[in-house]
């Protein structure tokens, strides 16, 4: 497998950037809200902790045979950021598959920005011969699930730490 980089996606009403340091601070603010964190645990980051995560996320992956592409989601017409889309891209013996998930900044959900950004990270993945999209979402998470099918998405039976699978196979 050849190792991906994200590169800018462009849909409608979103760009799609890829991720660096210096979106810490105005992330922090998007994802500032405690509720994000109800079905993915753990607590708002201030933007010193995001800053060192996203250092240790553009630096890549120590494994040469998992691509991590993480993008912000900027909606274009207010110049903002509003959330964030990443997949985790890696060779299997069924061809190249990609672990996605997305967040929206709470001020900014129930707008279609969720799924139009996942729709737009899955056919960025679609055009660089990803053969499987896979997502953990919470059972209970429907808001989630509903961006997930919007995308092309199926639940399977499978589960991953409390999480059902969902997928979609490329042609």
């Amino acid at each position: 497998m050849t190792t991906l980089a994200p590169e800018p996606v462009r849909t409608g009403r979103l760009s799609l950037v890829p991720l660096r340091v210096e979106h810490a601070e105005e992330m922090a603010a998007v994802l500032s809200d405690p509720d994000l964190h109800t079905f993915i645990g753990g607590a708002p980051a201030t933007a010193d902790a995001l800053r060192a995560r996203y250092e240790r996320l553009v630096a890549g992956s120590p494994d040469p045979t998992v691509s991590w592409c993480n993008w912000v989601v900027r909606l274009t017409e207010a110049d903002r950021l509003v959330g964030t889309v990443q997949a985790t891209v890696t060779g299997g013996e069924d061809g190249v598959v990609a672990e996605v998930a997305w967040v929206v900044g709470t001020s900014w959900q129930r707008r279609g920005i969720a799924t139009e950004a996942a729709r737009g990270l899955v056919g960025w993945l679609t055009a660089r011969e990803v053969r499987t999209v896979l997502a953990h979402i919470h059972p209970d998470h429907t808001a989630s699930a509903a961006v997930a099918a919007a995308a092309g998405l199926t639940p399977t039976d499978q589960w991953h730490d409390g999480e059902v699978r969902w997928r979609l196979d490329l042609p």
